[in-house]
């Protein structure tokens, strides 16, 4: 089992939504949260919002998209602790919905850019600190529209939006978990979405104009479920709200 009085915890775009709500639930569990936060005054807030529910974060200025960034918030977090148990990253981007016979290049590279390149970027730069931990977690933030069993499947609300740059992305997010997972054993890497698959429903968030049909306490069910995992618990799966999900 964790030691909630010295496991800690960095959540990439943790300003707001499931983020933020994932921030306030696990450091509700006596966790130290390293707040992950692209603009600073933004997470400047959110850092007070959680101390008032007498959660202890520390603001990490975090943009995901920069090499600079992203080392500098790694320096930031190794003055601050020897180790990091638990790397939640949910910094993503939704792109502009562009048809695949549409779709740019630069629209692809933007979304890859936060989603994909940007999960790497961090996770490689936390690798010291996570290996330092006695077991590490790494939770990575994909959908259902990254499930090719969902985008096949035309029952599935996700199956009628056709576009390239997200749902590419989040599969990617799924393959370059799985990697991680069978490369590097010592830590577990596993995949989340915040929906319930089976009942067609998702979070209602910023990304989807708050139109899902659950709550953001609802949606980050299977974030929590990943981040608390136990020493011998599952790597490389993919988890909704309900349980394993379909890759």
């Amino acid at each position: 089992m964790t030691n909630p009085e010295h496991t800690s915890v960095l959540i990439t775009g943790a300003n707001k939504g499931l983020g933020l709500e994932t921030a306030r639930r696990l450091g509700g569990l006596g966790w130290t949260v390293f707040l992950g936060s692209r603009d600073v005054g933004r997470g400047e807030a959110a850092i007070e919002r959680l101390a008032e529910d007498g959660v202890r974060a520390v603001l990490v200025p975090l943009d995901v998209t920069s090499d600079e960034s992203v080392a500098g918030a790694a320096r930031l977090v190794g003055e601050r602790t020897d180790r990091l148990d638990v790397l939640v990253n949910n910094a993503g981007t939704p792109g502009h919905g562009v048809h695949p016979a549409e779709v740019t290049i630069d629209e692809l590279h933007a979304v890859y850019d936060t989603n994909v390149y940007g999960t790497v970027r961090v996770t490689n730069a936390f690798l010291p600190l996570l290996r330092a931990a006695d077991h590490p977690r790494v939770v990575n933030i994909s959908s259902g529209a990254g499930s090719f069993a969902v985008i096949t499947d035309p029952e599935q609300p996700a199956a009628a939006f056709h576009e390239m740059a997200y749902s590419s992305s989040k599969v990617a997010v799924n393959m370059i978990t799985v990697q991680y997972a069978k490369a590097l054993p010592e830590i577990k890497f596993n995949v989340a979405t915040p929906g319930e698959i089976a009942n067609k429903k998702f979070a209602a968030t910023d990304m989807n104009g708050h139109t899902g049909a659950l709550t953001v306490t609802e949606g980050t069910d299977s974030y929590v479920r990943l981040a608390t995992l136990d020493a011998d618990g599952p790597t490389g799966i993919f988890v909704d709200r309900l349980g394993p999900a379909p890759w």
